[in-house]
């Protein structure tokens, strides 16, 4: 007769008891505390701010990521149609488009931590409480993978919005996010670094190693995601890199050289500031009337539901643009410490605020002809959705119509219905680009699916 075996035992730090309670305060805060502005008089040009409400405990109001059944898909905009170019990826975060309209995806999510050194949010028994109650909600709200590491191509030979071709284009790569080709020369963002591997038109896998361009801010990597876009020549390239941290809280050595955009000599990988202040910058695109560059930034959190509101903006060599001592120009975020009033009173002001928390990622400018005329001129930008706001904000693609190089109204819903009627992800929105023809190509990296909008038949 065998003896009954006893249940391993599984040890409890008192930390994680306390991590708990925190845990459960957190879902009760997140019914308290709530929005009081209209979702549309936080966006746009001249955005109404309300007062900062800092809680004790912040607000946490999660999508839990459910995904897509095999048939359902997200709602296009009227006189629009969406296809699954494709299904069962592994958290597809970015787009690119080939010349060749091959369609590039970085399968992705943040690195590990480092071994040693700063953690998170210091040391002390309460920045492991926090990180330990953050990684449960980034959990629920599917943020919690490993990463892919890979970068897949999808061809979509005969236009019908189905890629037949599925192939592994490169791996071993480190939490890869943006990609630029320049000439023969395939640049990829990852979470470390900017590398490139050499690249022939119609090749569906790259085995080189790849060959280090310039290292990139890393360590902690409170903001992970490293974006990557050329000049019009292809001499320079601008790349991407969040802050370390909310608002600071890490040490402002932790920051060198991040909440930042920085311009990268294409061939010798010499690199100098270009903007800075910019706490989350993801996508990037070029205006194709004024050349500007324009970039989408996720602003601070902590303060309450109405605050701050994520914006885009053109982006202007040496511009300061206020993190982690103000936002929207000189309105100066007291939590900070140490206080830099001369730096918040160099602060400009962004171009247009598209909404608190609704974590805009991707952009791609229009053009003409791919998609239907109200969509032929402006900027299309994936909102990856809030996890601390009430109501939740943001889990669809917008556009936004510009007229001679400034946005001239409203966000326009373009794909929506990511969200089930009970408030769950099927997914989230993050790249887009255009496509060859011009239709709009989106990842979903909890719906693990790559869309194509194009215009109704």
């Amino acid at each position: 007769m065998n003896e009954p075996q006893q249940a391993p035992t599984r040890t409890v730090f008192p930390w994680q008891t306390t991590a708990l309670a925190l845990a459960a305060a957190l879902l009760v805060a997140g019914c308290g505390e709530a929005a009081k502005l209209a979702p549309e008089l936080t966006t746009g040009p001249r955005p109404q701010l309300a007062e900062p409400n800092k809680t004790l405990i912040p607000t946490v109001n999660v999508a839990t990521a459910v995904g897509w059944t095999d048939t359902a898909s997200p709602t296009p905009a009227e006189g629009l149609q969406v296809t699954a170019l494709a299904r069962g990826l592994d958290h597809p975060r970015w787009v690119y488009t080939l010349p060749n309209g091959d369609i590039l995806v970085a399968e992705s999510n943040k690195p590990p931590k480092p071994g040693g050194g700063a953690t998170d949010g210091g040391d002390g028994l309460m920045a492991k409480i926090r990180n330990w109650v953050m990684g449960k909600v980034m959990g629920r709200a599917g943020a919690g993978v490993p990463s892919a590491n890979r970068i897949t191509l999808l061809r979509d030979a005969n236009g019908d919005g189905l890629a037949e071709v599925r192939q592994v284009f490169m791996t071993n790569l480190m939490s890869p996010y943006g990609m630029a080709l320049v000439g023969n020369e395939l640049f990829i963002a990852n979470a470390d670094a900017l590398v490139k591997v050499p690249y022939t038109e119609g090749q569906t896998s790259i085995s080189a190693n790849p060959t280090l361009v310039t290292p990139l801010p890393a360590g902690i990597n409170h903001h992970w995601t490293k974006n990557v876009i050329a000049n019009a020549d292809g001499s320079k390239l601008y790349v991407t890199v969040g802050s370390n941290s909310n608002i600071g809280e890490n040490g402002l050595a932790a920051e060198e050289g991040r909440a930042a955009i920085w311009e990268v000599d294409t061939k010798t990988g010499e690199k100098r500031l270009f903007a800075s202040g910019l706490r989350n910058p993801n996508g990037m695109g070029w205006d194709p009337d004024t050349k500007a560059l324009w970039t989408v930034v996720n602003e601070r959190d902590e303060i309450g539901s109405d605050l701050v509101p994520d914006y885009l903006t053109s982006v202007k060599d040496g511009a300061f643009y206020g993190w982690p001592w103000s936002y929207y120009g000189g309105i100066v975020d007291a939590r900070v410490t140490p206080q830099n009033p001369e730096m918040a009173a160099k602060a400009i002001a962004p171009d247009y605020a598209l909404g608190s928390h609704v974590a805009p990622l991707g952009l791609a400018f229009s053009r003409a002809g791919g998609m239907p005329e109200q969509f032929a001129s402006g900027v299309f930008i994936g909102e990856h959705g809030s996890w601390n706001r009430k109501p939740k904000s943001g889990y669809k693609v917008v556009f936004v119509p510009f007229i001679g190089g400034k946005p001239s109204g409203p966000p326009v819903d373009v794909l929506t219905g990511f969200l089930t009627a009970d408030e769950k992800a099927q997914g989230r929105p993050v790249g887009v680009a255009l496509d060859k023809g011009g239709a709009l190509i989106v990842a979903d990296d909890v719906g693990n699916a790559v869309w194509r909008v194009s215009k109704a038949r």
